[in-house]
């Protein structure tokens, strides 16, 4: 039976896609933030009687085109897994003609290391199929462990909190995800729900619970709400940043001052609408 650690592993790309680029920019892939995406049906089964059915399926277009990412949430070992990822691959690859991508991700070391070196389908002096995921994990998904760096990117520490649920870090992961997390707005809530759900039975579940019963004044105060909108307004900036510099948009020094140095979330999220399309960087401002 699928836990609720499993389907929360996978549903926060469903909420949010983007989360995708922002984990694995750190492993140095260069996959570049989604312009559009689809939600697409997770079952593969053909007429045969035999289910075949990935966790999440997502179409992102990006300014290089689209691909296909297949987030798959793995608890444990399963080598009977490879042979259905790979199975899913290529039928995704033959029914959408889209490059597929391949995410699994992991909530313990050895699992993830497993993941990582999935044997190889073929005769022993003939390899026909190597598969080569993206495995995030404890191992390389960052612990957000202050208030400032998780109001920046809610779903990147929902992820870090679901990732560590057995590290030892997990107490100031989840302190700092739940100082975030009140004074959002209520569509932020969804990531409170799905880190229980990632959680589990683990002991990290119930240190969560209380920290969300509390009476959380304290996260409301003047120091608070300074934290959180500056850890917000510098992702904002760096998003800018990441996206003229991939569409290959010129930044002078004066112009990088101006988006680094801004504080209003209004204009801030402008400026990224803005990105996405213009070609010289002064119609950042003026557009």
């Amino acid at each position: 039976m699928v836990g609720s650690p499993h389907e929360a592993m996978h549903r926060i790309f469903q909420h949010d896609p983007g989360v995708f680029t922002r984990a694995v920019r750190a492993l140095g892939l260069p996959f570049l933030d989604p312009l559009e995406v689809a939600l697409l049906p997770t079952d593969l089964t053909e007429t045969r009687p035999v289910e075949r059915r990935v966790d999440t399926l997502l179409r992102i277009s990006t300014v290089d085109g689209a691909f296909l990412l297949l987030v798959e949430a793995q608890g444990k070992i399963d080598h009977a897994k490879p042979a259905s990822w790979a199975y899913y691959l290529s039928h995704l690859h033959a029914e959408y003609r889209l490059p597929p991508v391949l995410l699994v991700v992991c909530q313990d070391q050895q699992t993830a290391q497993w993941a990582r070196r999935p044997p190889a389908i073929g005769a022993p002096f003939r390899r026909s199929l190597i598969l080569a995921p993206i495995v995030l994990g404890p191992h390389n998904v960052p612990a957000v462990t202050d208030v400032a760096t998780a109001a920046a990117d809610i779903p990147l520490a929902a992820l870090s909190a679901v990732t560590h649920a057995n590290e030892p870090d997990i107490n100031a992961i989840l302190k700092a995800l739940a100082a975030a997390l009140h004074g959002f707005d209520e569509d932020q809530s969804i990531f409170a729900e799905l880190t229980e759900m990632g959680l589990g039975a683990s002991p990290a579940a119930k240190t969560w619970r209380k920290l969300m019963s509390l009476d959380l004044t304290f996260f409301r105060s003047e120091s608070s709400q300074r934290l959180r909108a500056e850890g917000h307004a510098e992702g904002v900036c760096g998003s800018i940043l990441r996206v003229l510099d991939r569409r290959g948009v010129a930044v002078s020094a004066e112009a990088h001052d101006r988006i680094t140095t801004c504080t209003d979330p209004d204009m801030l999220q402008t400026w990224l609408d803005r990105s996405l399309v213009v070609t010289d960087v002064q119609d950042l401002f003026h557009g």
